[in-house]
């Protein structure tokens, strides 16, 4: 086996290797196999005795934690296997904090430190009281439109007046303080506490050249709307058509999609950054930036199918469920990635680092589709022909099979066949069940 982020292969011992037990015991646990090369072969070990006591001993004694050593053998060479479990609480070495990321160790700083901790501890970011904050700071108005939007999921909330005992009952009070997730969602200035909770936009002519920029503050209810009005009526162009003598106007984007993708910045930024979310326009794309890499055990790959969701700000995803603003957790990027299918245009591009993630919608510009869009394109055409292929060879193949065959999620499936059924390209005859498809030639 190749090393990966539950395996670890070292030739000998050494005290430093306690970084990758503490590692490990801070992620989903490993095992270190001592006694082999990098190429995973048996190469031995001589010390293998006393190591069997020293290990255990320094794992216990050093880090507070037990760990399983293995005496193992393959071709009379003695090697050993320590196996790490996860642990639930924060595991130090001498004081620093380490954990398993991929197939690196890395040692946890800062922002990522505190993060850890807060998260290890049985909390998230926004579920910390602050003690400068009052009821005085809320803003009612915020109340009344949020009691308006929640009123199908919460039936009774429509009779509640007192904006205390409405904030207590949606769990953001604790002790009689203000969590932080009630300061960034209802709070008159959430920018008195935490500066960096805006959005930056700005329209770029290059990556280093900006020609024009809006700063959004305010709360978080508050954001979502300006931000989107904003992109609408300054930095997103609505191309106007005809249909007869009835006038279309069509935005560059597909609204719901940019409402989709900010919603789930908001929710998933790490706030304890210094930084904005930044949404930068393109000629041929938007880009939304934001600080905070996904999850653990969550890839790229995971975006394009149905996934569980691990919100970063577990309140503020709660808020906007309740209001409305997010239907379920988990299928929040396969509905822009089909919003962007039913609109033509590519699927938007998905990108995370240490720190950041973000998320690039490609625009339809005639001028750039041909350009910087090609590969995509190539990329989307490519899909649709797998999918007409497949169905030539398989008129009664069924949409899970199609889902499997291309390798993406039924949801983001349907959104295809839905666009090739509009082209005129492909036909269903018959039930789901029992039916069977039909490629219209041209």
């Amino acid at each position: 086996m190749n090393e990966n982020q539950n395996i670890e292969y070292k030739q000998s011992w050494r005290d430093e290797y306690l970084k990758w037990i503490c590692g490990f015991a801070n992620a989903d646990g490993g095992s270190i196999f001592i006694g082999m090369n990098d190429n995973g072969s048996v190469i031995g070990l001589k010390d293998f005795k006393k190591l069997l006591e020293d290990i255990p001993n320094k794992a216990r004694n050093i880090m507070g934690i037990t760990v399983s050593v293995l005496l193992l053998e393959y071709h009379d060479k003695k090697y050993l296997k320590i196996i790490t479990p996860p642990y639930h609480v924060p595991v130090s070495l001498r004081g620093r904090y380490y954990q398993r990321s991929g197939s690196t160790n890395q040692e946890l700083t800062g922002n990522t430190l505190n993060e850890f901790l807060i998260q290890r501890f049985g909390k998230a970011w926004d579920s910390v009281t602050e003690e400068s904050f009052s009821i005085s700071d809320i803003d009612i108005e915020t109340i009344e439109r949020f009691k308006r939007l929640a009123v199908d999921r919460l039936p009774l909330i429509a009779e509640e007046k007192d904006p205390q005992l409405i904030l207590n009952k949606l769990n953001l009070i604790h002790d009689g303080k203000f969590k932080r997730a009630a300061i960034l969602l209802f709070g008159k200035n959430p920018q008195r506490l935490f500066l960096q909770a805006h959005i930056k936009i700005g329209r770029f002519i290059s990556e280093a050249d900006i020609i024009t920029s809006d700063i959004v503050e305010g709360n978080l209810f508050q954001q979502v709307e300006q931000a989107l009005s904003i992109l609408k009526s300054k930095y997103l162009v609505s191309p106007i058509t005809y249909e007869g003598i009835h006038r279309r106007e069509k935005l560059e984007l597909p609204y719901i999609a940019l409402r989709e993708a900010l919603l789930n910045a908001i929710i998933h930024r790490n706030y304890m950054t210094t930084s904005a979310m930044q949404v930068r326009i393109y000629d041929d794309k938007l880009m939304i930036l934001n600080e905070g890499a996904l999850p653990n055990n969550i890839s790229i790959e995971d975006l394009m199918r149905e996934h569980l969701s691990r919100p970063r700000n577990t309140l503020i995803a709660d808020i906007f469920y309740k209001a409305g603003f997010i239907e379920s957790w988990g299928r929040g990027t396969l509905k822009i990635i089909s919003e962007c299918i039913n609109y033509e245009l590519p699927e938007p591009i998905f990108e995370s680092s240490d720190h950041m993630f973000s998320i690039t919608f490609l625009k339809t510009d005639q001028k750039t589709d041909q350009k910087t869009d090609q590969k995509t394109d190539q990329k989307n055409i490519s899909v649709d022909n797998q999918i007409i292929n497949l169905i030539k060879s398989n008129q009664k193949i069924t949409l899970d099979e199609l889902a499997a065959s291309i390798s993406k999620g039924l949801t983001v499936t349907k959104s295809y066949v839905r666009k090739l059924k509009k082209a005129g390209i492909l036909k269903r005859h018959g039930p789901a069940k029992g039916g069977h498809w039909e490629i219209i030639e041209r």
